[in-house]
């Protein structure tokens, strides 16, 4: 979770717009996407894996209710020596079961959600993360939902 300054062009910021709402759920979404974006499909692709090694793209892919598939989430906070964030980040990126984390200005100063099949591998990741890090995390389950969109407008 390294902060650091990527360096997007017009034509970045129109993907990184396009990708975040309305992905073609099609055979060949890339090149649908680039028909949109006046791209060829293989410039589409090199572009997007091009900010996924950067950092401005994590994952593309569908976002799925754990709790309607049986599973379950939780937003955890950490508190991490600042000297140790990347390194401790390293390490929660490390489970699939993460989908992002964030750094914020307070005591428990890295946050992220996990989403897990069962209750108990969500206390067995929690548990390795503890044992792992050293650090002291906050497990904070959804009381009650309330889900909004989020699209940021890169410009």
């Amino acid at each position: 979770m390294s902060i650091s300054k990527i360096s997007l062009d017009d034509v970045d910021k129109k993907i990184l717009n396009a990708i975040q709402i309305d992905f073609p759920i099609v055979n060949k979404p890339f090149e649908e996407l680039g028909k949109t974006l006046g791209l060829k499909e293989d410039d589409l692709i090199r572009r997007i894996q091009r900010l996924q090694k950067e950092g401005a793209v994590r994952r593309i892919g569908p976002i799925i209710s754990t709790k309607k598939t049986g599973g379950m989430g939780t937003l955890v906070a950490m508190k991490i020596p600042p000297d140790r964030v990347d390194e401790v980040a390293g390490i929660i990126n490390e489970y699939e079961e993460v989908s992002h984390n964030y750094l914020r200005p307070a005591n428990f100063n890295v946050w992220f959600t996990v989403s897990a099949n069962s209750e108990e591998r969500l206390t067995e990741i929690l548990e390795e993360l503890k044992k792992k890090t050293g650090c002291e995390l906050r497990n904070l389950p959804t009381k009650r939902l309330f889900k909004i969109g989020v699209k940021f407008n890169i410009k």
